[in-house]
């Protein structure tokens, strides 16, 4: 096995000496372990939120939609659109009511956050947009309301007073992703979409049940609030990924738990949330993350008792520093107080292959400065890699680079796909049978 390369010690070396502050500039570590005002128990305890309204309507009414969705005009849905329609509807979004008009499109897409009627910000920063062809803006334009089917044809959502508005892509790719290169994965089914966008107000009449075997895992933000309050916790953070957990991941989860602790937490609960919309082809399946997951669990390599697996229904973007103030936002409306972020979150390499698309530490950068984000604190996130003279994950120390071996996602996958076993103390060994196990299935 390799050592680790010059340009990982590098990075390693830059995410050991800089941290988010309190004040927004950068600051030694030593300094000050976690972003933004340090926050003791009563402090989480006067800034929890309601959970925010679902875009459900009752189920003694969902009948009379449907009924009433077979007298309008129709836009069918494709599979990404029902993704957005999920997260829209249970919440994850708020305040946005339904598909975003005009106004709301443009303050996410040159602002990242909304103007509240009281004057009030809140983040929002990747376009939620419903995109029609221009033989189906004909059809609804002067309709007052609109039925939404999805792919299959059902009536699942009708959206009030719709307002339809030009969908000009390249500007929506260039402030979205910092490019307009269609090879992007996402912005390719954007281009590949209508030329206008229709909002408007959503009253939804279907359950997100995807009979995959995982739907217990799909908690909306209000039952991860009541589960929170199941399990008596006082502080909730969050750790967010679309990749299997190693125990480099596992060590800076139960790091944090223990950083809170020391503030005088009694029970902080980790989230560990899986992105359950799209992502691209050569991610692992959402299925084997879970099953992954689970074995992490159950070997005890993390908490069971005080952590949560969930699925969070989001598509990926891969839009990077924009996209993760996304996937914060979203996290505050399901309750929780505070947000790991690593290197690169929400990356990927540019599609010329040749560099990475966004700086590796911009993403947690701008999360110490985004509008409408100020209630959350950001954990830091270390560097783990394997220390040699332990057998095990530990933080990097730079000191001592040439002890630790960095193995990155594209080396593990390799691993797993050659059959070949990483260094004992990487990763739990039944979670890593089940990333072996899935590689060998694709041969």
């Amino acid at each position: 096995m390799a050592f680790a390369s010059s340009s990982a010690v590098a990075l390693a070396n830059r995410s050991a000496t800089k941290w988010i502050s309190g004040s927004r500039p950068v600051r030694p570590a030593v300094a000050q372990p976690c972003s933004r005002i340090v926050t003791t128990p009563k402090m989480v305890a006067a800034a929890k939120t309601a959970a925010p309204s679902e875009l459900f309507v009752a189920e003694s009414e969902w009948k009379a939609r449907e009924s009433e969705a077979v007298t309008l005009p129709s836009v069918t849905l494709n599979d990404l659109d029902m993704q957005w329609l999920h997260v829209l509807s249970e919440g994850w979004a708020a305040p946005l009511k339904g598909f975003m008009r005009e106004s709301e499109y443009l303050q996410t897409l040159h602002f990242n956050s909304l103007r509240l009627p009281d004057g009030t910000v809140s983040n929002m920063s990747v376009p939620i947009v419903l995109a029609i062809d221009d033989a189906k803006k004909a059809e609804i334009e002067n309709s007052s309301a609109i039925a939404l089917l999805s792919p299959a044809g059902k009536a699942v959502a009708i959206l009030r007073s719709p307002e339809v508005f030009v969908h000009n892509k390249e500007e929506r790719c260039a402030r979205t992703f910092g490019l307009t290169d269609g090879r992007h994965p996402y912005a390719a089914g954007i281009y590949a979409s209508g030329d206008w966008l229709v909002g408007g107000d959503l009253e939804v009449f279907t359950d997100f049940k995807y009979n995959d075997g995982l739907d217990q895992f799909r908690l909306t933000p209000a039952q991860l609030r009541a589960e929170y309050a199941r399990r008596n916790a006082d502080a909730v953070f969050v750790f967010q990924l679309r990749n299997p957990i190693h125990n480099g991941h596992a060590l800076l989860m139960t790091s944090c738990r223990a950083e809170l602790q020391r503030r005088g937490f009694k029970n902080p609960v980790l989230v560990v949330h899986q992105i359950g919309g799209k992502v691209k082809g050569d991610d692992i399946p959402l299925d084997v993350r879970i099953r992954q997951n689970e074995r992490v669990l159950a070997e005890g390599v993390l908490d069971p008792e005080s952590t949560i697996l969930g699925i969070f229904p989001s598509p990926m973007l891969y839009a990077g520093p924009t996209e993760v103030q996304w996937h914060a936002k979203a996290r505050m409306n399901a309750g929780c107080q505070y947000y790991i972020v690593g290197r690169d979150p929400a990356g990927m390499k540019h599609p010329n292959g040749e560099r990475d698309m966004f700086d590796p530490w911009h993403g947690k950068s701008v999360l110490g400065m985004a509008p409408g984000l100020e209630d959350l604190e950001i954990l830091p996130f270390k560097v783990a890699a394997y220390d040699k003279t332990i057998g095990g994950m530990s933080f990097f120390d730079p000191s001592r680079a040439d002890d630790f071996l960095f193995i990155s996602g594209t080396k593990m996958r390799k691993f797993a796909a050659s059959g070949e076993t990483p260094p004992d103390g990487f990763m739990a060994p039944t979670a890593w049978k089940v990333i072996v196990e899935h590689y060998a299935s694709k041969k």
